[in-house]
């Protein structure tokens, strides 16, 4: 009889070590390489505001270059419309991202204010995982410029008008398509319905801008 109960303390010994091993393969099959927990939700978060920044910067600039190109045929002012609507995008970017970060921060310090008054326990992590409103503007400044960049180059070197418009919406649909390439790739979501989408919304944007500001000059307006 006490041989048998050893024997059973022995077996029940053996599996909950099992189990134990089996949870910290489990653990380390969802952590990264650096041994910290990946979380592709928080990764779709920044992933979202580069790509979003850089598709404003690019679609906005392009759009507008296409609307005076409508009806200007000089490249200078292409340019310095484009140049023009890169400042006051990055601008506005920049802007518009403090104050709704700083907004958020706001409510999350007033939030742990809130916990500590009410005892509960706030540790050091959490003021390190406070966002950041400064940071956030320069990066979305710096995407919105990145995008912005790519109608002016293409078409600050091309005399030609037609020829000019046409380098535009090429140079314009190939960033839009590796700008859905990536974002699909990094968040692992379909790429082709991603692509197209991207790319889809930004030909409506150049249309649209042209053909009203055509209509509009045609006419005298």
């Amino acid at each position: 009889m006490a041989s048998l109960e050893q024997g059973n303390q022995q077996s029940r010994k053996n599996v909950e070590l099992s189990i134990h091993e089996n949870r910290l393969v489990s653990m380390e099959q969802h952590q990264d390489p650096k041994g910290e927990d990946f979380n592709y939700a928080k990764r779709g978060q920044w992933l979202r505001a580069a790509i979003l920044g850089a598709n404003d910067g690019l679609v906005s600039v392009a759009s507008l270059m296409m609307g005076i190109g409508a009806v200007k045929r000089e490249v200078m002012a292409m340019i310095l419309a484009g140049f023009a609507g890169l400042v006051a995008g990055a601008c506005s970017m920049a802007i518009g991202e403090f104050v709704s970060v700083y907004t958020q921060r706001d409510i999350e310090v007033a939030q742990m204010k809130r916990d500590k008054r009410n005892n509960c326990t706030v540790g050091d992590d959490e003021d390190e995982q406070l966002p950041n409103p400064f940071q956030a503007a320069i990066a979305s400044a710096l995407a919105f410029a990145v995008g912005a960049v790519v109608p002016l180059l293409a078409a600050a070197f091309i005399r030609e008008h037609k020829v000019r418009l046409g380098m535009v919406i090429a140079a314009s649909s190939l960033t839009l398509l590796v700008f859905g390439w990536v974002g699909a790739v990094l968040g692992r979501t379909p790429v082709v319905r991603s692509a197209v989408r991207v790319l889809v919304g930004g030909w409506m944007a150049m249309a649209v801008t042209f053909g009203l500001t055509k209509l509009i000059g045609s006419t005298g307006l």
